[in-house]
């Protein structure tokens, strides 16, 4: 019971982030749709929600890789950068996650992201919430996680294959985004091929340069995470202190500090200068095109924050995310130590 209360307040508090990801925005498909992808997504966040409660109730060291994962997430998803065309979208973050716990605890993740993301930035929507978390949080997840299996059955360098599972996830969520809206607004010459297409010409093309900074960056994170587990077993091992400990550990810490403070960065400079128009704005004006006379009907209006605080709170997101990753960290690294120090003494 105690784990399942943990599991929920964790979920509530991470959710409280103010969050910025690959969607589509509220009034863009009509309810049927809606309804249909709710039908989809709702059975994955259910046993994603039983998933995680067992994995916390066996191994309680899985706490913080569950924090570790879905903190990765968080920060990630708020970094919004420029891209080619003059377009701008953000990273998913979803990859670190699939690839330490496993896709399943990616749909709870990616529900709460999404709910709280429409509720405190006008970004998504409440509607839509099922179609995003089908894209987000378990297209790009399985997808990834699939060719990660794959690759390494194949023996190929490791950090080959979480830089190639990380873009290919990516990659995996917004074109289910760009066929989600071309089901809904087929070519009236070419169909939903020709409209998806189009839409694939905004969402895909865009993130390509994107997801190829985040396999880069997924794949450094988890170098770094591993050797720091390893340093700490040689450690644990050793009989040495907690002092030498953090010692050896130390390079490993200052990247990760480094990574820290450039993601905190991104969101002002996000603000201050012109990235672009965001994909979500260009795939508005493409439905337009593709259905003369569309106007957004949305079912639910919520906050929208004003150009000057937007890039506030997403800063504020990444700092939220950067704190709970390195609680995270603390837990999985140097609580292990403690822990094995003191059954040893016992």
């Amino acid at each position: 019971m105690n784990k399942r209360i943990y599991l929920l307040l964790l979920t509530f508090a991470l959710g409280l982030e103010p969050l910025g990801a690959m969607h589509i925005m509220e009034g863009f498909i009509p309810l049927k749709w809606c309804i249909i992808w709710y039908l989809i997504a709702l059975p994955f966040v259910v046993f994603s929600y039983r998933f995680v409660a067992r994995q916390i109730k066996a191994t309680p060291r899985m706490k913080s890789s569950f924090a570790l994962a879905a903190a990765y997430t968080f920060i990630l998803s708020a970094l919004k950068m420029p891209s080619v065309a003059g377009s701008s979208s953000h990273l998913t973050g979803t990859t670190l996650g699939t690839l330490t716990i496993g896709p399943m605890a990616m749909p709870l993740v990616g529900a709460i992201v999404l709910l709280f993301q429409a509720l405190l930035l006008a970004h998504g929507g409440i509607s839509t919430l099922g179609a995003n978390i089908f894209s987000l949080s378990i297209a790009g997840p399985f997808v990834a996680y699939a060719l990660y299996r794959l690759l390494t059955s194949a023996r190929l360098p490791k950090n080959l294959v979480i830089f190639i599972a990380t873009f290919c996830g990516s990659m995996a969520t917004y074109i289910v985004t760009s066929f989600q809206l071309a089901v809904v607004y087929p070519d009236a010459v070419t169909g939903v091929m020709g409209a998806a297409w189009k839409f694939l010409g905004i969402f895909a093309i865009t993130q390509v340069p994107l997801s190829i900074i985040e396999g880069i960056l997924t794949a450094i994170v988890l170098r770094l995470l591993e050797k720091s587990q390893a340093k700490t077993a040689t450690s644990v091992k050793a009989s040495s202190t907690l002092s030498s400990t953090k010692s050896s550990l130390r390079p490993q810490f200052i990247w990760l500090s480094i990574l820290a403070v450039v993601c905190l960065a991104l969101p002002i400079l996000a603000g201050l200068f012109d990235i672009g128009s965001g994909t979500d704005d260009q795939a508005g004006e493409m439905i337009g095109r593709l259905t003369p006379g569309f106007n957004p009907t949305p079912f639910l209006e919520s906050f929208e924050p004003s150009e000057f605080a937007e890039p506030l709170l997403f800063a504020l997101q990444v700092a939220i995310g950067i704190a709970l990753f390195a609680w995270g960290y603390y837990q999985l690294i140097y609580k292990r130590h403690q822990t094995k120090q003191k059954e040893r003494e016992a």
